[in-house]
């Protein structure tokens, strides 16, 4: 199915033993595209995961920090934490928090402490609530942590000023790629229909401002802000714009995650859990 709203699956707490967040998780081949919910002042541990991880808050500020760079975010800010980097994000004490939570699916969603090392076998998002709600605990994997905290850069991409910011005169596209996902920030103006094209990426698409006809496929929809557009990789899709001017936020997977993925053996995939459903 190419079409999806986020209040429409069903949502769970995704790394309950070091996060209060919450939230539905949509599954692609190469790709989790996620919402986080966290309640004001609350927030995640320091941790970290060996899959990419791709943040731009929708709701609220984030107390964010990546490696040792700590700063307060807001939607229209975008966030990139590559692989292994240390991160927490925290909601302020301003209110309620949500947040586009996208993961490259070279490892679960189930994140990891920041002084542990990876294990042997991932936690899927049901295998970790079942042992938090009987009241267990993971048992700490033999060996180092890999969190890198040091020599990350910079890792915030200030993108708009705020999500209800004025159109621009034209089409603008903000880009950032990294290694395993890019992820754009798109203004489409009024009347414009972007070209029919055949996906050579995985492409989730989440709209923010406006309408447009969204065909994938052989279906065909109106989408509206909230909306969310699954193109597969090899699919065909087309967006025409049908309001004063759209805004939109589009993830893809990059050659080198789709190589990754596809060249994986059977004990890396097992060890990933990818083939795993993530609720």
């Amino acid at each position: 199915m190419p079409f999806y709203r986020f209040e429409n699956i069903k949502s769970k707490a995704l790394t309950p033993d070091l996060s209060s967040a919450r939230g539905p998780v949509i599954e692609g081949e190469y790709i989790y595209f996620c919402q986080v919910n966290k309640l004001a002042g609350t927030g995640s541990e320091l941790h970290y995961h060996p899959n990419e991880l791709l943040i731009f808050p929708t709701q609220g500020q984030i107390n964010a920090i990546v490696g040792r760079d700590r700063r307060v975010v807001n939607p229209g800010t975008f966030v990139h934490a590559p692989a292994y980097a240390r991160h927490s994000m925290k909601a302020t004490e301003s209110g309620d928090l949500s947040y586009l939570y996208i993961k490259d699916k070279t490892w679960t969603v189930v994140g990891l402490d920041a002084n542990q090392a990876v294990p042997d076998k991932a936690f899927t998002v049901d295998e970790i609530n079942s042992l938090v709600n009987k009241g267990g605990k993971r048992k700490a994997p033999v060996g180092d942590s890999q969190a890198i905290i040091d020599g990350l850069h910079d890792s915030y991409y200030p993108m708009l000023d705020a999500l209800d910011a004025p159109q621009f005169s034209a089409r603008r596209v903000y880009w950032v790629e990294g290694e395993r996902m890019g992820f754009g920030l798109i203004d489409m103006p009024k009347n414009y229909q972007e070209p029919t094209i055949t996906s050579q990426h995985e492409v989730f698409i989440y709209v923010i401002h406006g309408a447009m006809e969204a065909k994938v496929g052989s279906k065909r929809k109106n989408v509206k802000p909230g909306d969310v557009i699954h193109v597969p990789r090899g699919e065909v899709y087309k967006l025409d714009s049908k309001s004063s001017f759209v805004r939109y936020a589009l993830v893809c997977s990059t050659p080198y995650l789709e190589a990754k993925i596809d060249g994986m053996s059977k004990e890396e995939r097992e060890q990933a859990r990818i083939h795993n459903k993530a609720n």
